[in-house]
């Protein structure tokens, strides 16, 4: 009885943290749900599976088949690359990708959305970090998170140059401050982390973006 308790009790924490990746995926890609209604785990497996294709490439943006997306580590296998994307009537409209990274005490795990341009940002999301509450913490909090929507990840030339986490306040007069946020206060190790691996991460899907550009989505 007790081994069948653990087991149950195991698959629950499966299905919870499964749901909990997926509902960051969809609120990336600006899904929302109403704060009077929050989503059940059935409920987002299910916008999931209708809304969301999703798929696996490798570095040169050639999709690989026969890939358990859930079995791929994010942060250290760096060859499969899985890709989540909102079609809407065969129309693309935003493509969720992994982001993982150091901060000052823990590895942050969250996802990025780019729209249709795959250029800028539709929002980003973070499900999991040891942070310090109330310092490098805030990386999940609405005022951090939603300076990122609207933000461009490509320069003038096309070249992905990723998102930079100042260490103050964004000024706007410059022309770069379209690829800036504010900063995290007393969070700069953080901040800097953030900076360092959403460019490293957004680098390696760089083909697979440019592809779709040119050829429509693969």
């Amino acid at each position: 009885m007790l081994s069948v308790t653990k087991e149950n009790l195991k698959d629950k924490q499966e299905d919870n943290l499964r749901a909990d990746v997926n509902k960051t995926i969809l609120r990336s890609l600006d899904f929302s749900e109403e704060e009077d209604n929050p989503w059940s785990n059935e409920k987002v497996e299910e916008i999931f599976n209708n809304s969301i294709m999703a798929l696996c490439v490798d570095l040169e943006g050639n999709k690989i088949d026969n890939v358990i997306l859930e079995e791929v580590d994010i942060e250290k296998d760096i060859e499969r690359l899985p890709v989540y994307l909102k079609v809407v009537e065969g129309e693309l409209q935003g493509i969720a990708l992994p982001v993982a990274g150091k901060g000052l005490w823990s590895t942050l795990f969250g996802y990025i959305a780019l729209g249709p341009d795959l250029d800028t940002v539709l929002g980003i999301q973070f499900y999991k970090h040891g942070e310090t509450p109330g310092l490098g913490g805030e990386v999940e909090k609405e005022w951090f998170t939603n300076n990122f929507i609207g933000k461009k990840i490509r320069n003038v030339d096309g070249e992905i140059i990723g998102i930079k986490v100042l260490k103050g306040k964004v000024d706007y007069s410059r022309e770069d401050a379209i690829h800036q946020v504010d900063g995290i206060s007393g969070a700069t190790v953080t901040s800097n982390g953030v900076t360092v691996f959403l460019k490293d991460d957004l680098k390696r899907y760089e083909p697979y973006l440019n592809k779709i550009k040119e050829n429509g989505i693969i």
